[in-house]
């Protein structure tokens, strides 16, 4: 061993088995060892969030013998870190060669380059009982306590976190699996938001709330049983209090993270037709009651409250938003969401500003259906925490359905439509076995 060399490798995983101990044994012969333990965040960009804290895994591997020393690499892409400590040996598993993790391969080689740097891979290990150990992991994540406390937690890393539609199974999976590259590192949908328009739309039923609690649930559980991710229900208007301190508490017990509820009377209308249709805000009073009785009738601290506030939709004004949202604030509401269906942000962006100054805490969600061509780093650059993708999903199937049904019809048979369509093999590679 020539202890002049320095050896870097990098682990995303909380829970050590045969095959790293392995890798790091011959990885030390290389020279001196010195570990990177990715940060919560760069794990959860690209794969499910860490059931163990960061500190937690960094002494996991501080304890192992023949480590020299282990630092925290803060991204997916290696860039930062190997400029830093200007590594002789990288190390890794040779499944990076294809795949998303590809590029970031790539951009090792290249920085390696730079100064004459070698990159050392080993074959990865395959093993059953490997597997085994990460849908032991997965089985855990699901679990409703698990689960539930996840938002919480990644907020605190990330500062901003995205949610997805889903309203069955099948876009649940889509919601957990897609990963996006995005300069050097990766993406995805950190949770998954319940939509109440896209249950019953789903259900082909108006969005009036004719859905009943018992049929929202049973959809929230068959997304949870092919999951891990935060769930985020909207609620509607949470209905009379008596009614919601329940569905508080079925929520909670299942799992979900947070419930948002809007500041609504009466039979309900779709936000986007605002002063079209006749809506009704509830008095400030009111309102406040149903959130306090929700969060006294939970029983965990993680379980979150949201209000959603109607005002700009209704053409209230900013002042009369601003007074509810910190009314439901000290309240005990655990987020406030602001709803607009202008196309320009500018009273999203005023009334975040305007919160901000006097609140820098409470968790602030939008649903930026309308005003969409603001990019989540501006959100969160401006003080916002919760970005929800409401319905895209949902209305994206429809064009492609209709597409194929008409292909068919037009053409008296199916293979027009054929391009149009995800092959039979790749559903079944996205749902899983077990």
């Amino acid at each position: 061993m020539t202890d002049e060399k320095i050896v870097y490798m990098c682990f995303s995983t909380d829970m050590i088995h045969s095959g790293h101990i392995e890798i790091i044994r011959k990885a030390e012969k290389l020279g001196k060892l010195i570990i990177g333990v990715m940060s919560d965040e760069a794990v959860a960009s690209y794969k499910r969030f860490p059931l163990l804290p960061f500190e937690e895994r960094k002494i996991m591997f501080e304890n192992i013998v023949g480590v020299s020393s282990v630092v925290e690499q803060k991204t997916l892409s290696y860039k930062a870190i190997l400029e830093e400590l200007k590594p002789d040996i990288v190390v890794h598993g040779d499944d990076w060669k294809e795949g998303f993790q590809k590029h970031l391969r790539d951009e090792v080689c290249q920085i390696l380059a730079t100064y004459g740097g070698q990159l050392v891979e080993y074959p990865y290990s395959k093993n059953e009982k490997y597997d085994e150990i990460e849908r032991r992991a997965r089985s855990e994540a699901s679990l409703p306590d698990v689960r539930r406390s996840r938002l919480k937690r990644m907020l605190s890393v990330k500062g901003l976190i995205t949610a997805m539609e889903a309203h069955d199974g099948i876009t649940g999976l889509i919601c957990e699996k897609t990963v996006e590259s995005d300069n050097g590192g990766a993406h995805q949908f950190d949770a998954i938001w319940s939509s109440s328009l896209c249950d019953s739309t789903a259900e082909g039923k108006p969005d009036i709330e004719l859905v009943d609690m018992t049929s929202r649930f049973r959809h929230v559980n068959e997304v949870m049983e092919v999951t891990t991710k935060p769930i985020i229900f909207d609620a509607d208007t949470g209905g009379i209090t008596e009614h919601f301190v329940y569905t508080v508490r079925t929520l909670e017990r299942m799992g979900v993270s947070m419930v948002i509820i809007e500041d609504k009377t009466g039979l309900k209308k779709n936000s986007l037709f605002g002063t079209e249709v006749e809506q009704t805000q509830d008095l400030i009073e009111n309102f406040s009651e149903k959130i306090r009785a929700g969060k006294k009738a939970q029983k965990t601290a993680d379980f979150m409250i949201c209000a959603r506030i109607e005002s700009l939709i209704l053409e209230k004004g900013m002042e009369d938003a601003l007074m509810r949202a910190f009314a439901f604030t000290e309240a005990g509401a655990d987020a406030i969401m602001i709803h607009s269906r202008k196309k320009d942000p500018s009273e999203i962006f005023e009334f975040v500003e305007s919160f901000r100054s006097k609140d820098s805490i409470t968790p602030i969600v939008v649903v930026p259906t309308s005003f969409n061509m603001v990019t989540e780093e501006e959100f969160k650059s401006r003080g916002v925490n919760v970005v929800i993708y409401a319905n895209q999903l949902m209305r994206s199937g429809f064009p492609a359905m209709q597409m194929a049904a008409k292909a068919i019809l037009k053409n008296h048979r199916a293979k027009e439509a054929d391009a149009m369509c995800m092959s039979i093999k790749d559903i079944i590679t996205l749902i899983p076995e077990e």
